[in-house]
């Protein structure tokens, strides 16, 4: 399996500074970073860690769902994920508290309690799930439309 790269350039002290971080494998973007902006309501524009963890989480997790429906005999017609990413405080600094996944999804041949179990082995067996397994609490919220 290939090794994905991403890369940060960082000018300043963690208040006043900046940097921007660049998908360097996909060469799709580089995107602004500040600790102020990532600890603020309001992005403006930046991106953050946390947010990068949350489509990570993601689109991993639609991944491993629609193999998870397909081993139990469902085929997905889309799924809508979110992933929210909350950074917070623990043992007097910052920490990433939480996640709640959410998922809802359209899938011919698997009732609302096959899509729970099928989500489910998706939020174990995820790769990012397993990674993040340093994080106090991952939710999961999976329903049919």
């Amino acid at each position: 399996m290939p090794t994905r790269t991403a890369r940060t350039a960082w000018n300043g002290t963690l208040q006043e500074g900046s940097g921007q971080v660049e998908l360097s494998s996909s060469k799709v973007g580089t995107y602004e970073v500040s600790f102020p902006k990532r600890a603020a309501e309001e992005a403006d524009g930046t991106t953050s860690p946390e947010e990068l963890i949350a489509a990570a989480h993601s689109s991993c997790f639609a991944m491993a769902l629609s193999n998870e429906i397909g081993k139990a005999g469902g085929t997905p017609q889309s799924l809508e994920v979110q992933a929210d990413v909350t950074l917070g405080q623990k043992d007097g600094g910052p920490h990433i508290t939480k996640i709640k996944i959410t998922v809802r999804g359209e899938v011919d041949g698997l009732d609302a309690a096959g899509f729970e179990q099928a989500a489910q082995a998706a939020k174990a067996g995820c790769p990012v799930s397993k990674a993040l397994a340093g994080v106090d609490e991952i939710s999961l919220d999976a329903a049919l439309e």
